[in-house]
């Protein structure tokens, strides 16, 4: 299987279930959660969401590059990983905490926000590569 499918599928994976997540959260989570827990259960859609919107894009940027017989900057694949681990990390680490998980568990969500940085830090060199070799 091609980068470019692994991105795609995984973000198409990711963005299911963060609806699922956000179904979830708004029926079935509602009523057993206070307010600031459903609060980080929205935060961590949210951000599972946007993220995996993102990691489509990146698939879809490395199948246009193999199509025009280029290879793919190597900081875009970086990128893709950075966003899974991101989504991994910040997201569930929110979700876990939203249903009272171990509070050993909050530093974990700022590594998640950094592999965000990371990921987004990677597509703009990637950018930046991209044009440069036109």
């Amino acid at each position: 299987m091609a980068r470019w499918q692994l991105c795609v599928g995984a973000g198409a994976f990711l963005g299911g279930t963060g609806v699922i997540a956000g179904a979830f959260g708004a029926h079935a989570l509602k009523a057993r959660l206070g307010a600031d827990a459903l609060e980080t259960w929205d935060t961590a859609v949210s951000y599972q969401l946007v993220h995996a919107l993102l990691l489509v894009a990146a698939g879809l940027w490395l199948k246009l590059d193999s199509e025009v017989s280029r290879a793919p900057p190597v900081s875009l694949s970086v990128a893709a990983l950075a966003l899974i681990a991101g989504i991994l990390l910040f997201s569930g680490s929110l979700y876990a905490l939203a249903l009272g998980g171990p509070r050993a568990l909050g530093p974990v969500t700022p590594l998640g926000g950094v592999a965000f940085v990371v990921g987004w830090g990677c597509l703009i060199v990637a950018a930046r590569q991209g044009v440069s070799r036109r």
